[in-house]
């Protein structure tokens, strides 16, 4: 038996927020989105590399305040990245932690808490 990857669902509130910070900060593409009809909650899809992620405004598919740890394999850059995006709402630092990794954290304007680490699975 084999797992593929998760796909996390965040919960979004804000359409224009969602696509500012996941969009243009974090430099993700939306992949497609879905209503059942104008006016109702979105849902969507967004990736970058083999990341993907689902962002939902239905109040019914996920909890606000979540966390992730999303792996890189150039941690640096993706940091000098972000800080060259002079996004408003967050400017993340390059932390070390205690067991070797290093991590850049950010939080969505819907308190979700996204860190992309250097850290390899086993």
């Amino acid at each position: 038996m084999k797992f593929a990857h998760t796909t996390p669902i965040l919960r979004i509130f804000d359409e224009a927020k969602a696509l500012e910070f996941y969009v243009q900060f974090l430099g993700f593409q939306v992949d497609w989105e879905h209503r059942f009809e104008p006016g109702l909650p979105l849902y969507l899809q967004v990736s970058r590399d083999g990341c993907v992620l689902h962002l939902s405004e239905h109040h019914g598919d996920a909890c606000p305040g979540a966390a992730l740890r999303i792996e890189t394999d150039d941690i640096e850059a993706f940091h000098a990245e972000l800080l060259g995006r002079r996004y408003g709402y967050a400017r993340p630092g390059l932390q070390e932690t205690p067991w070797g990794s290093k991590d850049v954290s950010v939080t969505d304007p819907f308190g979700n808490r996204l860190t992309f680490t250097d850290a390899i699975s086993t």
